[in-house]
């Protein structure tokens, strides 16, 4: 079993996967004041609450989309499990042709997931991925990364709705039962719930047209399992689809 991390803006997702299976996935907040410590302190727990013997642990790798905590979260691994995690990156054999105006500066969370889909999947392929933003990026007939959108995320969204607007007021994001709502808060999830299923569906739509061919939709990331059920494109949800990636490129890159 290998320890992937991947670091978002909002969450650091934690978890442990081998060939076989996902023995457990956890998430901590992202938390730039946290020291090596504090951080290696949330890993032991995690380990201790899965019954895991870090010495078990064959490897590390760490996927960030936050660079400046990449030396923290790294000695923090080292605390616990006795070194030091592999960093996506540039210079890491992806196997994967990066057709972009700047191939170095793509996001290693969005050459992950593109790995994993590939791996498991007939191309093209179209990757959601539901973080503190949403992205959709593009692996085309070839399997080659050819590019995305970038698109708010839907707590950003929510929450500049509610700070924006002096009447209405934060609320959770529940799955709404009509379209139509009936009370303000029910408007307001319609609203961001479908409207956001609305936006992917009709870039799916524009996607495709791109590509001349329908493509094979996924979808990850903590929010995704809330709003694809409302899209009208068939989108095949997974959640360990980073770790999967993860566990491809400590294999294709490990000493």
């Amino acid at each position: 079993m290998i320890l992937a991390i991947d670091m978002g803006n909002t969450n650091i997702v934690i978890g442990g996967i081998d060939d076989e299976k996902t023995y457990f996935v956890e998430r901590i907040t992202t938390n730039h004041v946290k020291t090596t410590l504090e951080y290696a302190i949330n890993f032991k727990n995690i380990f201790e609450i899965h019954e895991i013997d870090p010495k078990t642990i064959e490897g590390a790798i760490l996927s960030s989309v936050v660079p400046p905590l990449n030396a923290t979260i790294s000695s923090a691994v080292n605390k616990i499990c006795g070194m030091r995690p592999l960093i996506v990156g540039p210079g890491m054999k992806t196997g994967l042709n990066i057709i972009m105006d700047n191939p170095r500066n793509v996001g290693s969370d969005l050459i992950v997931d593109s790995v994993a889909a590939i791996s498991e999947h007939p191309c093209p392929i179209i990757i959601i991925d539901m973080g503190t933003a949403t992205t959709m990026c593009v692996v085309d007939p070839a399997g080659n990364y050819i590019g995305g959108a970038i698109l708010p995320g839907l707590k950003i969204s929510l929450d500049t709705l509610s700070s924006k607007t002096a009447q209405l007021p934060q609320i959770s994001l529940d799955i709404p039962q009509k379209v139509i709502g009936k009370n303000t808060i029910d408007c307001m999830r319609s609203g961001i719930m479908y409207g956001n299923a609305g936006m992917i569906d009709g870039i799916i739509e524009r996607m495709e047209a791109e590509l001349g061919q329908p493509a094979t939709v996924l979808a990850t990331g903590g929010l995704s399992r809330f709003v694809t059920p409302l899209c009208k494109h068939k989108i095949i949800y997974d959640e360990s689809l980073l770790l999967k990636g993860l566990l491809i490129l400590f294999k294709k890159n490990k000493q």
